[in-house]
């Protein structure tokens, strides 16, 4: 499989990537704006297989041109079976207090970045390929939302309308789209924003668990979103 992974120097990503790089078969690209990151990445993933096929890019989704990733994953790839729109930020703060330009970047590196990669991809995309986006409980309608979220959760609202109206689009050329919304999950992001918080989901436990759903759910599934949280709504 051909696979590509957004976000992936930490966190959920950084596991995701290392699930995939365990079997042969399997060639990532692994993108993200942390070079340092990547380069660790790479070492561990060369630990783990010697022989895996892992190319990271260092590029920012938000800000640079996409069809320069677009040709990246061309000449390095080829085709993609697999993508995994994983990258996202996120921002507690009280809602009288979130600015219009904090809303504006949750939107653009949660929704935006996420709809001008699949348009660039797609045509590199095979029949019966699976882009699976990365939401949250809190995008969830009737969900519990917490305070300090109303950005970060409205962002994600729109990304899981985004993954349904992808999908029956993308019907028409037998690509999948999925859209897992996850609960708390132990990751970076997560200790930034709820200091001193344990989820008790650890990331290399929700990596697995997202890498396996790439590789089969299409079959199962598409357009929808799908709640992993150990709490109901």
């Amino acid at each position: 499989m051909n696979i590509v992974v957004t976000g992936a120097s930490s966190g959920l990503g950084f596991e995701i990537v290392l699930e995939f790089i365990r079997k042969p078969e399997h060639k990532v690209v692994a993108v993200s704006r942390n070079t340092e990151k990547l380069k660790r990445l790479l070492e561990i993933a060369r630990g783990l297989n010697p022989d895996c096929t892992l190319i990271p890019v260092s590029f920012d989704l938000a800000h640079e041109d996409m069809s320069l990733l677009e040709d990246f994953v061309l000449r390095s790839l080829g085709t993609v079976d697999i993508l995994i729109n994983n990258a996202g930020q996120l921002v507690n703060k009280p809602f009288m207090k979130t600015s219009e330009e904090e809303l504006d970047r949750m939107l653009h590196v949660n929704v935006t970045s996420h709809f001008k990669l699949c348009q660039s991809l797609v045509p590199l995309m095979i029949r019966g390929g699976h882009i699976v986006n990365i939401g949250s409980m809190g995008g969830v309608q009737g969900s519990v939302k917490f305070p300090g979220l109303s950005a970060y959760s409205a962002s994600k609202a729109a990304l899981h309308v985004l993954t349904e109206c992808m999908a029956l689009e993308l019907a028409e050329y037998n690509i999948k789209v999925n859209c897992l919304a996850l609960g708390s999950v132990q990751t970076e992001m997560l200790e930034e924003a709820f200091p001193g918080y344990q989820s008790p989901v650890m990331a290399f436990e929700m990596g697995a668990y997202v890498a396996d759903f790439a590789l089969n759910a299409a079959k199962f599934y598409n357009g929808k979103i799908i709640p992993l949280s150990v709490t109901t709504p």
